[in-house]
């Protein structure tokens, strides 16, 4: 019931989560859901009571991202960092490496360190064009250059964005075309386009720092 409701209805799913707990809490599994749920539906400090026990339980690293993600809602930014440069990082999979990369840079942001935040997201993954991240990595490095102003480059980078969302899950499309009306440069039609990233690659240890 939690998996069903937890995309259309995430305060439903939150208080199935919580009836779950109450009759199998001992279950690492039972409590990640939980955790998950409160999560999408914004209680950040129950997702965190939950998520770090059904690790303690599991001893499974893979919701570190969403965990560091819960500290910066609960406005602590800089615990997310210490989670984003902690050793267990470097144990999650190519998805959870990335996906922690996107929560370190929005703890970047808001910390108001742009420039940091943009060289967190710069990692030869924002090149790979046929993988489940690549709309989230690039939607996050586009938003990054409209707070900085680049608004051309940031033009370019959601228009990448929205050729690899074929299911719409951003509103890449739109912010290209929002950009375009207000004066950004449209570099599809163009011979000179804008430079790729720098390859230089924050490693996760140095997300924290």
């Amino acid at each position: 019931m939690v998996a069903r409701s937890i995309d259309d209805d995430p305060d439903l799913a939150w208080e199935h989560a919580q009836a779950a707990v109450r009759r199998a809490g001992r279950i690492a599994a039972v409590r990640e859901a939980a955790g998950l749920a409160a999560y999408r539906a914004g209680h950040f400090a129950r997702a965190l009571t939950e998520l770090r026990a059904a690790r303690r339980m599991s001893g499974l690293d893979n919701q570190l991202p969403v965990i560091a993600d819960c500290e910066r809602g609960l406005g602590r930014p800089e615990r997310t960092l210490e989670i984003a440069g902690s050793a267990p990082v470097a144990r999650l999979d190519q998805a959870g490496r990335i996906e922690m990369r996107i929560v370190a840079a929005g703890a970047r942001r808001d910390m108001g360190q742009l420039d940091a935040a943009l060289v967190t997201l710069q990692c030869p993954e924002l090149s790979q064009s046929d993988t489940v991240w690549g709309p989230r990595l690039r939607y996050a490095y586009a938003d990054t250059l409209v707070e900085l102003g680049r608004v051309d480059e940031a033009a370019h980078w959601f228009d990448k964005t929205a050729q690899v969302d074929v299911d719409g899950t951003t509103d890449a499309e739109d912010r290209f075309v929002e950009l375009l009306s207000s004066g950004a440069s449209d570099t599809r039609d163009s011979s000179t386009t804008t430079p790729a990233p720098p390859s230089d690659e924050v490693t996760f240890m140095d997300l924290g720092e």
